[in-house]
């Protein structure tokens, strides 16, 4: 279980953090807002809060990948984001500084003409774990529009079956999709807008946050070890 702390200040970042780990989220995400507010200041905040936490930095990197992977290692995060639609140079520098500073490299294929494809070519190319992501623009302009807001549901088992790395559905999904993506084979379940963080304000979410997160991380775990596709062709 991954909480995204898509806020943008620092102070309501660890608590909403503590909070998670209270109700037993596994991994924290240092989220794109976090990230533009305060930087490695802020991955350095959450690792310093919560040592021993596998910390994500979502750069959402599409140039200069070495040096921005290299600067969040160095300030705790242990996995950082690089986007399909980049250059393929910039997915293989993030690629060699995962491998160069001990990091996983989480390839997101948002935006991609071809989900599935981009989903491939970011494991081609030497990524750990591939983010299918249904973007936040994209969701809310189509639902604007009054046609069926898209899911990261709709192509999550043919990108799961594309790979052999783990996959993670991001994107608007509600708690019951939610616990339901290890049945489509992805182990990784990540919640934020608009379960964890408000969609408009990009403050924590309001109600009993806690026992929310409670509730879905006990039926995540529930799961057990979820196989990714290459241990189910094996």
């Amino acid at each position: 279980m991954q909480i995204s702390l898509d806020l943008t200040d620092l102070k309501e970042a660890l608590s909403t953090a503590a909070l998670a780990r209270r109700a037993g989220v596994d991994w924290l995400e240092a989220g794109t807002p976090l990230i533009l507010a305060e930087g490695l200041h802020g991955v350095r905040a959450l690792r310093a809060a919560f040592p021993g936490v596998p910390i994500v930095a979502d750069l959402k990197t599409m140039d200069g990948g070495y040096l921005e992977a290299e600067m969040m290692a160095r300030a705790g995060a242990t996995h950082v984001v690089v986007m399909a639609r980049s250059h393929p140079e910039t997915v293989k520098c993030v690629v060699q500084a995962g491998r160069d500073f001990g990091i996983k490299v989480m390839g997101d294929n948002l935006g991609c003409e071809d989900m599935v494809a981009g989903a491939r070519q970011l494991e081609d190319l030497g990524c750990d774990m591939i983010i299918h992501h249904i973007g936040y623009d994209e969701r809310r302009g189509i639902a604007a529009s009054g046609r069926r807001m898209p899911s990261p549901l709709d192509q999550l088992r043919e990108v799961v079956a594309a790979v052999r790395v783990p996959v993670q559905a991001v994107g608007g999904l509600t708690v019951e999709q939610a616990v339901r993506t290890p049945e489509y084979g992805a182990p990784l379940v990540v919640i934020g807008a608009p379960l964890a963080v408000d969609a408009d304000s990009f403050r924590t979410a309001g109600g009993d946050l806690e026992a929310t997160l409670r509730l879905i991380c006990s039926r995540v775990h529930g799961y057990g070890d979820v196989p990714v596709a290459g241990e189910k062709r094996s």
